[in-house]
């Protein structure tokens, strides 16, 4: 398992802590472990997220919501 902490993660998908904080509150971002305190993501698991974000244009993301 290749875990990431937050700070590792953000840095790893070129997004703040702070995006990564929310989204987990949300309920939309990247799966994860909390283990203790801590928040671990493995790698392949914010790769499968980020694949599941790529849009071929704005409108496509409006209609999934609607």
């Amino acid at each position: 398992m290749s875990a990431k902490s937050v700070e590792e993660a953000a840095q790893y998908l070129r997004v703040s802590p702070s995006f990564l904080n929310h989204s987990r509150t949300r309920g939309d971002g990247p799966t994860f472990y909390k283990i203790g305190r801590r928040v671990l993501y493995e790698t392949a698991d914010l790769d499968l997220w980020k694949e599941s974000r790529r849009r071929r244009s704005t409108s496509e993301y409006n209609r999934e919501a609607a």
